[in-house]
């Protein structure tokens, strides 16, 4: 239980309350826990790119509409 940080500045990305059990093989979150917690970019269709928002350190993607419940995204 806690809050995951970036393993390269610190900063407060997702809180473990945010977490949930999904078939791949990555920890998965359905929210941030601050707004500008991360960084997005489109990479295509359906998934942005994610990075920290304050040193820019990837973080993977975010998959819009692939949440526990319908109409949340997966992190």
């Amino acid at each position: 239980p806690g809050i995951y940080v970036c393993a390269k500045c610190g900063h407060e990305l997702f809180s473990s309350r945010a977490k949930y059990e999904h078939s791949s093989p990555w920890p998965a979150f359905t929210e941030t826990v601050h707004q500008d917690s991360v960084a997005k970019r489109e990479e295509r269709p359906g998934a942005l790119k994610v990075s920290c928002g304050k040193c820019g350190n990837g973080l993977g993607h975010e998959f819009l509409n692939d949440g526990p419940k319908r109409g949340q995204s997966r992190f």
